[in-house]
């Protein structure tokens, strides 16, 4: 089993979790990050990840690359290969929000929002599965949401480009599965991170309250799904969307 991950969009969240989880399972790191305005201290946090996994025995590199760019993203895949050696696993991470209701939302906005979350995932996946077809195993994690399952309120472009992550995702394990390769999805509910910061305290003690289990997942919540999903013990799970979220969908 080749253990070297990418894992886009890891310099903070979801991502930074999954990676520093998936090292301390033994995996080597490919830390992708996209420096912009939402983000403008990727390129640092993802250094400190890097480093942090370094001084704990791991081994990882920090790659920039907007994923929504198919040249950007072949370029990450090669160096990582270059560098770490052949992929094993991929986990589609990146990915941004949007809040707004319908009537408002502009087509650079909705053409921002699936270029990133659904663009990117293709565009991931194609670049690392030669290594996968050629060796006839792989795994591909590919974080979709609740709201991916659900339809969402004011969140019609982000719910919309989750649902097609789900999509996708099952569409690729019955097609890579007589390959050896397995694709499996996450979708988390609500987790402290930047991204629910729109909401205001208002709206997340809401979302609190309408949760059974009565508190926000954390991004470890999460980690530790991706690392099942991506170890031996899950070698016969392809296809599936697991729910964390708390019960909230109940």
């Amino acid at each position: 089993m080749i253990k070297t991950a990418i894992v886009t969009g890891a310099s903070r969240g979801i991502g930074s979790a999954i990676a520093h989880t998936l090292a301390k399972n033994g995996w080597s790191i490919c830390a992708n990050y996209n420096e912009g305005e939402d983000n403008p201290n990727a390129g640092a946090d993802a250094a400190e990840l890097c480093a942090s996994i370094s001084a704990k025995g791991g081994r990882a590199i920090s790659l920039s690359a907007d994923v929504s760019r198919r040249s950007e993203v072949d370029e990450m895949v090669r160096c990582a290969r270059a560098q770490l050696g052949e992929i094993g696993l991929l986990v589609n991470n990146a990915g941004i929000a949007h809040y707004s209701q319908f009537q408002d939302i502009t087509d650079e906005a909705w053409q921002r929002i699936f270029s990133v979350n659904v663009n990117g995932v293709f565009y991931a996946t194609q670049a690392v599965l030669p290594d996968f077809l050629r060796r006839h195993e792989g795994c591909i994690i590919n974080i979709s949401s609740v709201w991916g399952q659900n339809g969402a309120s004011c969140e019609a472009a982000y719910s919309a480009t989750k649902h097609a992550v789900i999509g996708l995702t099952r569409s690729l394990a019955a097609e890579l599965a007589p390959s050896g390769i397995r694709a499996n999805c996450i979708a988390p509910g609500a987790v402290e991170t930047d991204m629910l910061a729109p909401l205001g305290d208002e709206g997340i003690a809401a979302v609190k309250e309408q949760t059974p289990l009565g508190r926000l997942g954390s991004v470890w919540d999460i980690a530790v799904v991706a690392a099942f999903l991506a170890s031996e013990g899950a070698s016969f799970i392809t296809g599936q969307v697991i729910t964390a979220d708390g019960g909230f969908t109940l």
